[in-house]
């Protein structure tokens, strides 16, 4: 079974915690302490928030500041498209920004958070259909019903 770990910097752990967990995450406390909090999505999917420092002695390369540099997007998906703008209207009202307009491609529905360091992530839904067909078929049958 494979587990993806994202690892995020943060200036202020306390805030990216209660930010995420505003969200719907939680936290798993065997890996959280002064240097870094393990936010948990799912059983497979982990955000290791790190404080900057911290941060910094995984790598030799100098750290981009997520408010002005784009290094990586997240992305991840929900069960539906209310669930893509509640857990949007969730992270905004905790200190996220939105930094461009929802994304509606019909099979697709995506919204962009940016969390208060700047990281980015994208929650999406798309329907299964598209996701099994993949997003020309699923198109040119719903072009033909």
């Amino acid at each position: 079974m494979t587990h993806i770990f994202v690892n995020i910097p943060t200036s202020d752990l306390e805030r990216s915690k209660a930010f995420y967990t505003a969200l719907g995450a939680g936290i798993n406390p065997l890996f959280t302490d002064e240097n870094a909090a393990c936010i948990v999505w799912d059983e497979n999917v982990f955000f290791m928030v790190l404080t900057k420092e911290y941060f910094a002695t995984f790598t030799d390369k100098q750290l981009a500041d997520p408010k002005t540099h784009a290094q990586a997007l997240i992305a991840l998906s929900r069960d539906s498209r209310e669930d893509v703008d509640r857990i949007l209207e969730a992270g905004l009202a905790n200190g996220g920004t939105e930094p461009t307009e929802a994304k509606d491609y019909g099979f697709m529905y995506s919204r962009d958070l940016d969390d208060p360091d700047g990281n980015g992530i994208e929650f999406l839904y798309m329907d299964p259909a598209a996701a099994e067909q993949g997003p020309d078929a699923y198109l040119a049958e719903q072009a033909q019903a």
